[in-house]
Parts: structure tokens; sequence; C-alpha cells
């Protein structure tokens, strides 16, 4: 394996060297206005352009290869174009000559180069960028067709490349110009396959006979587990269209893109001129695009997902869009939640005050050394789905059981919703969810055992029911 990998790069400098020998020319042109395309990274991208004529759009595109996370204390070596994952977004008229300057940092220890959907010749015009770390490429091409494109490194082994994070997008505005919107927003997802598990912490290197396999560890938006969360989730106001550039870099999967809670208005489907109306999931293959334009309409989290749904859930693919204004009652009314007669015992759903376990509280049994692992085996049937194995829960979504104030000051709460779940308005930790809980068909021990390893596993704390207290629990109304 060490021998084919230094024979494709000696393969590579060998054809970085026939290219330097003949030269690349930038070819004159007619005489265009010169405009330079500020380049931001995701999930913004560069204004709508308001131009009715053609220039000449001068780029200057950074390859490098960085350390990041690619999900909480877990490292990648990332190779990017702009420093990010997806690489920085294009955008260009139709028409527009574009002169493309990339860089190979010095610092970089391989041969890369580009390969832009939008172009019209051989390679894309990877042929013309192949460079070494320390050299600079430079590129003239024409945007001929308008349209959103992918574009990615195409050196060998491409999918390696791709694997890595080498893909971005770039937009060819039709003469004609796009409808205005009022928020633009730019978001890929991507396969990464690690010799190590999800989430598994320290660093993550690459496996390229799980890349071959096609069983990536991790599904992602913009190049990190769960990046459109938290501090980074999109946002938008109530009655303002948003319009979404989507792509797949892969450099295997399909996406199935889903926004919940929203109904795409339009979406110009494989990132063409042609849109389909009131979309509820579009497909997006490796390598492909869309575009889709939507008007949220109530206050809430909408959430972004592959709908292949593990690959949300279980391998990152999560974002979300956080939306603002007032309630709108007419549209999107509040649940309203009747016990069924035969439900009665099983669902005792009254809060008792005074019954929050005091800070100082002794454990109600002695500790059984067993009770770990009867815990987890639980936790990993009925919790690890929506909460995560690290107890982190999604942000916006399910909400922490590691580090979480409500359990520790509730223990008693928590089993009465596992017995007969919840519905509604719940605070933890200062963040409020809105979301619907089912009861969990556990027996009174196991209640006892997975909220005990909880609290002991993830809240640094001691076993706080036994299974006498959870029968009485479920007994009481």
């Amino acid at each position: 394996m060490k021998t084919a990998c230094i024979s494709t790069i000696a393969l590579s400098l060998a054809l970085i060297g026939a290219s330097a020998q003949s030269g690349t020319a930038v070819p004159a042109t007619e005489k265009l206005p010169v405009v330079k395309q500020d380049l931001v990274a995701p999930p913004f991208l560069p204004p709508q352009i308001t131009r009715t004529a053609p220039a000449r759009v001068v780029v200057d595109l950074t390859i490098e290869e960085v350390e990041k996370e690619i999900s909480p204390g877990s490292t990648y070596t990332f190779w990017t174009f702009g420093g990010t994952v997806p690489g920085k977004m294009l955008r260009v008229r139709e028409g527009d000559t574009v002169e493309l300057h990339l860089k190979n940092l010095s610092s970089n220890k391989l041969p890369h180069n580009i390969d832009l959907h939008s172009v019209t010749g051989p390679g894309g015009g990877a042929p013309q960028t192949l460079i070494a770390p320390g050299n600079e490429s430079t590129f003239v091409f024409k945007a001929l067709n308008p349209g959103l494109y992918v574009y990615h490194c195409a050196t060998t082994p491409v999918g390696m490349h791709v694997a890595n994070g080498m893909y971005g997008l770039i937009m060819v505005e039709p003469k004609a110009g796009m409808a205005k919107v009022d928020r633009e927003y730019y978001v890929m997802q991507g396969d990464f396959y690690t010799t190590t598990g999800y989430r598994a912490g320290g660093q993550q290197p690459f496996d390229m006979q799980k890349a071959i396999d096609e069983k990536p560890t991790y599904v992602v938006f913009n190049g990190a587990d769960r990046a459109l969360t938290g501090k980074n989730s999109l946002t938008a106001k109530s009655g303002e269209k948003v319009r979404i550039f989507f792509g797949v870099g892969g450099p295997n999967l399909t996406s199935s893109f889903h926004v919940i809670g929203a109904i795409f208005d339009k979406v110009y489907f494989e990132g063409g001129d042609k849109y389909q109306s009131n979309v509820q999931t579009t497909l997006v293959p490796a390598g492909g695009s869309a575009i889709v334009e939507f008007t949220p309409k109530v206050p809430g989290n909408l959430t972004l997902v592959d709908h292949s749904l593990t690959r949300a859930f279980n391998k990152g693919a999560v974002g979300l869009l956080a939306v603002s204004g007032p309630d709108r009652p007419d549209i999107y009314a509040k649940g309203v939640i009747n016990q069924l007669p035969d439900a009665a015992k099983a669902n005792p759903v009254v809060v008792a005050h005074g019954e929050e376990a005091p800070a100082n509280a002794e454990p109600p049994a002695p500790r059984d050394n067993a009770l770990p692992n009867r815990g987890k085996q639980v936790f990993d049937k009925a919790c690890v789905a929506c909460h995560q194995a690290n107890g982190s829960g999604i942000p916006g979504v399910f909400p922490p059981l590691a580090n979480s104030d409500f359990l520790q000051k509730n223990p008693k709460e928590a089993a009465r919703i596992l017995i007969g779940g919840r519905a509604g308005e719940i605070t933890v930790n200062g963040v409020k969810y809105n979301g619907v809980m089912p009861p969990q068909d556990l027996s009174d021990a196991e209640v006892a055992d997975v909220l005990n390893y909880v609290n002991v596993q993830f809240n640094g704390g001691k076993p706080v029911l036994s299974a006498d207290e959870v029968k009485q629990l479920r007994n009481s109304k």
C-alpha cells in the first residue's frame, strides 16, 4: 500500500513537471471589467449578482491541509479548498470569464488540483491545475451554462481526496439573474471514513477500505458532526424567503435532503434551471446539487437532515434553522393531550411538589457493583438513538442527559417520564425543548437501573432510585 501511494505521488509529480515545462499562460480575452471575488466561509456565500453584463472574475483559492474537530473531542486531518469543508463557494454570472488562481501551500504534503463541473472542457480544468505544494496554477474558463455545480479535487486517488473534504460549489447565475430572497445559505453533505468509531475521541485516521466498502463512520453537513446546530444554527424570521444551495460532495452517498417542519416551495433539482413545487424531500447524488427555496411561517426550530435517518441521528447529518417570530395558532396550534381510560395506571403524570432530591441526598440502597452494566444495557437499548451514546443529546431537539440539571434535581420526575411519557416544554440547563417522549416499555428495575446509570456515569452522582420506589411511583396518581 505504501509503495502504491509513493508511486501515485511520483506519477502526479511527473505530470506536474510536464505541465510546468509546457507553461501555463493566461489567454488574452475581450476587454471586460475585472471583479475580484470575495470568498467567505460556509454556511455563508457571496451576495447575489446585480451586474447585467459579463465581467472577468478573479478568484484566489488556496488549498490547505488542516486538522480540525470532526466531532467534539475527535479531530481529523482535512484537505480543503480555502480552509473549510465544504470549500468556499464561488459565484459568477453566465457569460463571465473566470480567472482562477489556485495555490497549494508550501506546508501541504500532497499535490492537488481542481475539477469544476461548471467548466466545458477535459477534466473540468483538472489537468491545467495539478500542482505540488509550494506552487500556484492559473486557469481561465468561460462560464457558459447557468446552474449550481460541484467542484472537487481530482488528483489520484480521487476518492481519497474527496473523502478528506476537497469539494465545494460554484453558482453560475443566469443572465436574467435570480429572484430576490431574504436569506441564502450554503450547505454540503459529505461522508467520512475513519479507522475508529463514531465520536471515538482523539485523532481519527482515514480508512481507505471503509471508503471502498462505502461504510462511512460520519455523514455530516459542512464538515463536522452537527456543524449547523447550537450557536452555529442557521437563522431566519417567520415570513422570510430562505434559499439553501445544497450539494453533496460524497464521495459515495446520495442524500435524501429534508427539512423537518418545512415544505420546499421550489426545488431546482440537480442544480439546473427547472423547478418542482411543493417538495418534501429531494434526492441529491454524490457530485450533484439542488437549490431549495421555502418560507418558514411559524417560530421554532426546523431540522435539516438526510432522511436516511441513521445518517442523521447516528452519524451527524443534522442541522437547525432557528426561526423567530410571533405564534401563528391558525397555522400551527398547540397540541392537546388526553389520557386514555385504559392507560390511567400506566401514565401517572401528576408532578408532586417537594419530591426533588436534595443536593446531598444519600443513595436509597447499597450500591450494586453490577448496576452500571444493567443500566448501560437499558440505556443502549432505549436512550442512545435520541440522547446519543455520550448523553449529550441533540441541540434544540433532544435534551442532554449528561450534566443535566433537570435529572440531578428531579430524579422522580425523570422516572415518571420514562414510565408515562411526556409532551410539551421542558427546560434543561436553561435551554427550552418542546417535543414528545413516548412511554418506555421498561420494568421497575430497568427504570431504576437506567436512571442510576445515567446519574453515576454522566452526572457524577450516586444511584438515586430503587425498583421499589419506581413501583410506588407507577402505582401513584
